[in-house]
Formats: structure tokens, C-alpha cells, sequence
């Protein structure tokens, strides 16, 4: 079995400091432990280390001293100082200094088992977001499709095998998956990339308008026209015209579109001149297109004519480890150029939610959280109230977290220091200190 990581422990109480080094050991971290701190300080910059547990007091440099040095050497090693029972002030001061947590003794082994635990799955997952981010540095632009989704990145190779021919295309996937985004790939891929790409929802309009939004018209055709007037497949000349929400077309329109899929031609209404333009048609969806074909909705003809390649976009509950990466592409998107930090508590909600609005309602999430985050990081608090109840399950019940959370706000409320509190609830104020800080209280 593979290493897990890193960690460096520093203590100058060599009984604890053996006792560590064994757990650590027995559950496969390798483990490089110093009772002198100079000694340790020399090693720092040598060894990528993943996680550091400093004693506070220590001669001749103290457990502060080596947080600095470790954050100028190896600013990504996540950083937990150890600290003895009435220290809590030196250890908020070292959380404000760039220590992640910190530990207090005396502690059993079953404490610093889940805490270590807790520890390493946030290192890795800041891990991820750094790589991540450079991932998005190294993005061409906003309609670059952002997946590490296998089932997305296959659909993507595909979409780019086909973009230069002149195939139909329908594309299928819930609201907000990113459908005109893969129109827009596929236009981008192919060589009408400098021509126009045009969309037309065909539930915006009217029956009577979108059929002269689509073919254009003739002065007089109907109250109203008043001049001659092009439709979007003549300015999609040449370029790929999207036809959104496809299974509204009216019946008479489909017949239409029929013809000029078969032949290129059309008329424009109350005109009898015909037109021929080059244009490639993109349809898309938000439901299954067969049910419309059984209902009638849609003839049968031209959902083949349009089904030449089919493309169903999953939806984003179905891609989750596309979440982290989307959240760094809209923080890059709508930060302003600063650096954004996601909280411990906000990624387990963002993360655990189902998205029903898929991507478009992630992005609208990130994009409102950040004027909130005036600090650089987004908290769980910013988050809209149906992200914030994922804690319930479907039965309506309260995960242990949840109650846990729910319980100290109420006792904080009402207790008249932090020591009554920690009292009332029957905990010392360092653990009482950790848990407000868990859950932003």
C-alpha cells in the first residue's frame, strides 16, 4: 500500500513524541519526528510535507517560530500547533498567523485519530483546489468546456470529431447543463468558427412571430410589418443557427424547417421568392424529444432529420467531482482578479447538494456568495438557505452535525461568556473555540 503523505511532528516531550510517530506510522504516513527544533527548522525547506504538528512551547525556538518558518519554506504544508491547557490565547494567535487548527493537550489517541483524519482529507482537498486552479489558469477562455467528467470528456470528443461536417445536431440535457455552450463548441470547432452563430428559443415567440423571426417577411405580410425584414437563417449565413427548446416548434414551423433541412431553401412569409442559405442547424432540448415523437408533438421526419448526431448532456448530480472545478472557474470568472478561499464547511454543502439548476445555478451561487466573502472566503453562511438545509435528509431528520451545530448557537445565545457556554455544554473552551470556528458561529 501506497504512503498517504508527509507529516513533520516537532515536540520536545519525548514520550509524546514517540507516541505520535507510531500511530501515524501504523495507519501509513511517513513520519520524520525531531525533539530539537532547530533541527527540525534545517529539514523544512528539504521535504514537501503535507501535514506539521508543532509544540507551542519549546526551546530554543518556539512552536510559533517554526509556523513562520514553515509557511516562507513550504506555505502549502498544512500546519496544526499543539498546545498545553491554558495556551488557548497563543493558539488563536497562531490560527491568525496561518496554522490550520490546533491541538490540545492532554488528548487520547482516539481524539487525535479523527482529528489527524480531519486534517489530511482538508489538506488534500486544499491539494485539489490548488491544482485546480491552475487548471483554470490554464483555461482558453469562458467557453471552454470545464469537466474532468469522463462521460462529458467522451461526449466533448465526439462533438469535435463532428464539428466539421454538416450533420444535424440535437442536443439533449436538463436546464442548465451547458447546452448552448456545446452548440457553441461544436461552432467554435468547425470551420464556420469566424462565421455567425445565432440562437432563437422557439418557446420566446409566438406562433405568428417565430416564423418571421426564423424566415424573416415581407413588408405587409402581416399587421405590423411595415418593412421588409430578414430572419435568423439568413444572418446565420454561412455559421450554425441553435434552435433552443426545440420541442415547442409549432406544427406549421416544422414543416418549414423540414424543407430547409432536406434542401437548404425557404421563403420568407408573403413572399413567394425562394432563398437559399448555408447554414448548419444545431436543435436542442430540456426533455426527451421521443416523448414528443409518441405524443405527436413533433413529427416524426424531422426529429430524424435533426437526430443525425444526438448528444445527452448528464446533469451535474451525476458529475461530482466536476463541482470543485466548476466553483474555482466562477470564482476566476466573477472575482475581480482576487484570491478567493472556499471554507471547510461551504465545500461539504456545495458538494453534497443535488444542483437541480446544474451548472447555471452553481454559477449564480458562486457569483452571489463572492459579494458576501469581504474576507476572501466563502462561508457557509453565504450560501442561499436551500444549499445551507442539505444537512436534512428526506425524511426530515437532522444529521448529528446539524444538531451539534444548532445546539451551541442556541446555548451562545443564551449563556453570558464563552466559559458559561462551554459549561452548559460540558466542554472545555478550546473544544467549545474549535467548534464555533467549524461552524462559523
Amino acid at each position: 500500500m501506497e504512503p498517504r503523505g508527509n507529516i513533520i511532528i516537532v515536540d520536545d516531550e519525548q514520550n509524546i513524541l514517540r507516541t505520535l510517530k507510531i500511530y501515524l506510522e501504523s495507519v501509513n504516513f511517513l513520519v520524520d519526528a525531531y525533539i530539537d527544533p532547530l533541527e527540525a527548522s534545517a529539514k523544512l525547506g528539504e521535504k514537501d510535507y503535507d501535514i506539521a504538528f508543532f509544540d507551542l512551547k519549546m526551546a530554543p525556538i518556539d512552536g510559533m517560530q517554526l509556523l513562520r518558518e514553515c509557511k516562507q519554506k513550504s506555505p502549502n504544508t498544512t500546519v496544526v500547533i499543539i498546545t498545553a491547557h491554558g495556551s488557548i490565547q497563543s493558539a488563536v494567535e497562531a490560527i491568525k498567523n496561518g496554522a490550520e487548527d490546533f491541538l490540545q493537550k492532554p488528548f487520547d489517541m482516539q481524539e487525535f485519530q479523527l482529528f489527524t483524519e480531519r486534517i489530511y482529507e482538508y489538506h488534500k482537498l486544499k491539494k485539489e483546489i490548488r491544482y485546480l486552479k491552475k487548471q483554470i489558469e490554464d483555461a482558453k477562455g469562458e467557453q471552454e468546456f470545464i469537466t474532468r467528467n469522463p462521460e462529458l470528456l467522451k461526449l466533448l470528443d465526439i462533438a469535435q470529431q463532428i464539428a466539421d461536417s454538416n450533420l444535424n445536431v440535437l442536443i439533449e440535457g436538463e436546464s442548465g447543463t451547458g447546452k448552448e455552450m456545446l452548440a457553441k463548441f461544436i461552432h467554435n470547432c468547425s470551420s464556420r468558427q469566424n462565421k455567425p452563430f445565432i440562437k432563437v428559443s422557439c418557446a420566446a415567440f409566438p406562433e405568428t412571430l417565430l416564423e418571421s423571426e426564423l424566415f424573416g417577411h415581407v413588408k405587409g405580410a402581416f399587421t405590423g410589418a411595415l418593412k421588409d425584414r430578414a430572419g435568423r437563417f439568413e444572418a446565420a449565413d454561412g455559421g450554425t443557427l441553435l434552435l433552443d427548446e426545440i420541442g415547442e416548434l409549432p406544427q406549421n414551423i416544422q414543416v418549414k424547417l423540414l424543407r430547409f433541412l432536406q434542401s437548404k431553401e425557404f421563403e420568407r412569409l408573403g413572399e413567394n421568392l425562394t432563398r437559399r442559405v448555408d447554414v448548419r442547424v444545431i436543435a436542442a432540448t430540456n426533455r426527451k424529444l421521443t416523448e414528443a415523437l409518441k405524443s405527436g408533438t413533433i413529427r416524426e421526419d424531422l426529429y430524424y432529420r435533426l437526430n443525425a448526431v444526438k448528444f445527452e448532456i448528464p446533469p451535474l448530480r451525476e458529475r461530482p467531482e466536476d463541482v470543485l472545478i466548476l466553483i474555482q472557474f466562477f470564482i476566476k470568472k466573477y472575482g475581480g482578479g482576487k484570491s478567493y478561499d472556499v471554507s471547510e464547511e461551504a465545500i461539504k454543502l456545495l458538494t453534497s447538494y443535488r444542483w437541480p439548476g446544474n451548472v447555471r445555478e452553481l454559477e449564480n451561487v458562486i457569483e452571489r456568495s463572492l459579494v458576501f466573502a469581504k474576507d476572501g472566503i466563502i462561508r457557509s453562511e453565504y450560501l442561499p438557505d436551500e444549499i445551507k438545509n442539505v444537512a436534512f435528509s428526506k425524511s426530515g431528520i437532522l444529521s448529528l452535525e446539524e444538531m451539534e451545530k444548532l445546539h451551541i448557537k442556541k446555548v451562545l445565545g443564551v449563556a453570558k461568556d464563552l466559559d458559561e457556554a462551554a459549561n452548559l455544554l460540558g466542554i472545555d473552551p478550546a473544544t467549545l473555540w474549535r467548534k464555533r470556528k467549524k461552524y462559523n458561529l
